[in-house]
């Protein structure tokens, strides 16, 4: 009787074992019709490396790695007290050429007004409209110059391009900043996307507007809901810095990957600030 009680117990076991196995099998068959996946992914912001454009001692830094920033605050306070002498002196240029064009105006239209009744020469006409032309040409160039010295004052402080956060930054006061060398790492609170980067074997199965699943590794709480915005229209490696030559004969084929933009729906402020830039991800299309 005992024997048979621990036999019955013996099949219960691998009956459950065999119906687990079963379901496993269902389960991953079941996921390989239903979905593509591909857990080489991550997520995109609108990130940018900003920099001065043009050159000066750093005055003021009132912002730090982390700060939250809003579009158009106050990165960056470069010594704007040469910017400022050029406005002045370029002003001042304007100004006095602006009397003397008025002034050579003036004489043209009455030297005009006189050729037309044959009481000057055409002389005094041609040389009037000359320095008339050449005072105006003169202007022209200063009020050039007024305007690229209020634009250097202006760049001079350097701004938030949009809300987001610092990601990064390399300045300190009293740092000479060159044009073009960056300083601050920034990147945007606007959106988030992820790129995923599927085998040119699945990427048949891949078009725009199928729903897709998003899990982010660093944010096992939640997964996000999405769909595919557009497919690369040239695999990852054609823009390498040194991309592969099959030329000489030695070929290997190595399968490719073809990056997918993944737009994310329905993300919250809260959702943003959780996905940073390059977090790894995992994706899964639905193909049915």
């Amino acid at each position: 009787m005992e024997a048979k009680s621990e036999n019955n117990k013996k099949k219960k076991i691998l009956g459950a074992v065999g119906g687990l196995v079963i379901l496993t099998v269902f389960y991953f068959v079941f996921e390989k019709i239903m979905y593509v996946e591909t857990d080489n992914a991550q997520v995109e912001a609108h990130s940018v490396l900003i920099a001065a454009k043009v050159g000066g001692y750093i005055r003021e830094v009132p912002v730090r790695d982390g700060s939250k920033v809003k579009k158009d605050q106050l990165l960056i306070q470069l010594d704007d007290r040469d910017y400022k002498v050029s406005l002045d002196s370029a002003k001042s240029e304007l100004l006095s050429l602006g009397a003397r064009m008025r002034d050579a105006e003036k004489n043209f239209t009455r030297i005009r007004d006189l050729f037309s009744k044959s009481v000057v020469s055409q002389q005094q006409f041609d040389s009037a409209s000359a320095n008339f032309n050449e005072t105006k040409g003169r202007y022209d160039s200063a009020q050039a110059r007024v305007s690229q010295a209020e634009l250097n004052l202006e760049h001079a402080r350097i701004k938030a391009p949009s809300d987001g956060v610092i990601a990064k930054i390399s300045a300190e006061i009293g740092q000479l900043a060159n044009p073009g060398v960056a300083l601050v790492g920034f990147v945007g609170s606007e959106s988030r996307w992820v790129t995923a980067n599927f085998k040119e074997t699945e990427i048949s199965s891949v078009k725009a507007g199928q729903k897709v699943k998003v899990t982010v590794d660093a944010i096992s709480s939640k997964n996000f809901e999405g769909e595919v915005e557009s497919i690369s229209s040239a695999t990852g490696a054609t823009f390498t810095l040194l991309p592969p030559d099959n030329a000489t004969g030695n070929f290997t084929k190595v399968v490719q990957r073809v990056p997918v933009r993944i737009k994310l729906n329905h993300l919250t402020a809260e959702d943003i600030e959780l996905l940073h830039a390059g977090l790894s991800a995992l994706v899964k299309v639905s193909i049915r």
